[in-house]
């Protein structure tokens, strides 16, 4: 047998290898994401869910979740160790004069120098317009009709 039939098995094994090792360098940097966790530290577990870690154990963190509320979660349920500037700013609503303020709709980013308004309405057109010339009997139909859409002879 030649190497050309072997070929789709050889790529095909080395995809699987670096699949399965990019799946183990994930595992083993939220391992030890986990372990730099310390009592005092906010997390966000994999629920979205805020809280400050009051203790640890083997498995197990025991989390502050409000004022008085704690609750036992397992390690592998920490989805992300915050900061505790990220944390506060999450949590408690605090801001920094660093961050940008963004407009809730379009007109800043516009660059019109006229602050005119404009005018969406139709216009009137006068009666003695080419228009109405070339429109011939149409106009004279819609003088017609009355105030409830009805041409006249209708009921």
């Amino acid at each position: 047998m030649s190497l050309l039939t072997f070929l789709p098995f050889i790529v095909l094994i080395g995809a699987m290898f670096l699949m399965t090792r990019s799946a183990k360098k994930k595992q083993q940097q939220a391992a030890q994401m986990r372990d730099s966790m310390q009592p005092g530290t906010g997390v966000r577990t994999i629920g979205g869910m805020y809280a400050t870690v009051k203790e640890m154990d083997d498995d197990t963190v025991l989390l502050e979740v409000a004022p008085g509320v704690h609750a036992v979660y397992a390690k592998n349920a920490i989805g992300a160790v915050l900061d505790d500037e990220e944390y506060n700013r999450i949590v408690h609503g605090d801001t920094s004069d660093e961050t940008p303020v963004v407009p809730d709709d379009a007109s800043s980013l516009t660059e019109s120098s006229d602050d005119s308004k404009i005018d969406l309405g139709k216009k009137a057109e006068p009666a003695g317009s080419d228009e109405a010339a070339a429109s011939g009997d149409a106009g004279a139909g819609e003088a017609a009709e009355s105030k409830d859409g009805k041409s006249d002879g209708e009921k």
